[in-house]
């Protein structure tokens, strides 16, 4: 019952890891747009507008606030004429300057109509480190540079992807170990189940049943008599001395008395005659001695 648990969890970690390295989770969930903060993008709009004036000569002109057009739109208005292909580099080191680094597109367009005149997207900066029309002369009139943060789908894309791998390896080393496990477990109920069966003569002792079998004779035992048939079956045909039974059989009782053995071999001694092939021996004053093959 709990190996089919376990295997049931597994089947469940390795389908969501599947689902996150396919994608599947971010088209069917909406991913919110990462919360910018809006003190940021006016300081660094604010940068990027000072440093086109001070390159185009400027330094005397006052630069306007900046305007939230949307929920994830500013842009901020310049009367003076600029070089458009300064804004790039200008806009892209203000938002490293103030830790923004959400996905961006640019467009440049004449405050009267809304025209767009240029424009870029961020990768195409990034990428080539420069952008399409670069070099063109804007028109010499007003002209707003709006910037619309987008939301990071490659960034979210690739987390998704790095964190369904990550599941996927996950389940299959869990897999492994639970398939390791279950062999081992086996391998050693086997071996538990072989050792709990002890031959003595004719007969059986099973441990964790704690009873001595011959043939369909089936004699309970108590927890130490099985401790000590055990014992003598571990040692057939040996002399084991009364100190070392004591300590074998009674040292979990932390007080060891002598005559314990004697009482308990006096029980066995009962339990196991309808074997006669096998027999405990007394060795006056030294200890006692599993005899087999007797019959």
């Amino acid at each position: 019952m709990f190996s089919i648990k376990l295997i049931k969890v597994f089947q469940i970690f390795f389908f969501i890891g599947f689902l996150l390295l396919t994608g599947i989770p971010a088209s069917a969930t909406s991913e919110k747009m990462e919360v910018l903060d809006p003190e940021k993008v006016n300081l660094a709009l604010r940068r990027t507008a000072d440093g086109l004036l001070r390159l185009s000569g400027d330094l005397n002109s006052r630069i306007p606030a900046v305007e939230q057009a949307g929920n994830s739109i500013w842009r901020i208005r310049l009367e003076q004429s600029f070089r458009y292909e300064q804004l790039p580099m200008l806009l892209q080191s203000s938002l490293d300057v103030y830790d923004i680094d959400q996905a961006y597109q640019v467009a440049v367009k004449r405050c009267e109509d809304a025209v767009i005149d240029l424009g870029y997207h961020q990768f195409d900066f990034i990428k080539n480190k420069t952008v399409p029309c670069a070099g063109r002369e804007l028109p010499e009139t007003c002209h707003y540079i709006e910037i619309t943060f987008l939301q990071n789908a490659n960034k979210s894309q690739t987390l998704l992807a790095k964190t369904g791998f990550l599941f996927l390896i996950l389940t299959s080393i869990f897999g492994f170990w639970f398939f390791y496990k279950s062999k081992l477990v086996k391998t050693t109920e086997q071996i538990a189940s072989d050792s709990d069966l002890l031959s003595l003569g004719n007969s059986r002792l099973d441990v964790s049943g704690q009873q001595f079998i011959y043939g369909s004779l089936r004699q309970s035992l108590t927890f130490r008599e099985t401790k000590l048939l055990r014992l003598f079956a571990s040692s057939p045909d040996q002399l084991l001395e009364r100190e070392f039974i004591l300590n074998q059989v009674w040292a979990d009782e932390g007080v060891l008395v002598g005559r314990s053995i004697d009482v308990f071999v006096s029980r066995l001694r009962k339990k196991i005659a309808a074997d006669p092939s096998i027999g405990i021996v007394a060795i006056h004053g030294v200890g006692y001695r599993l005899e087999t093959g007797k019959a």
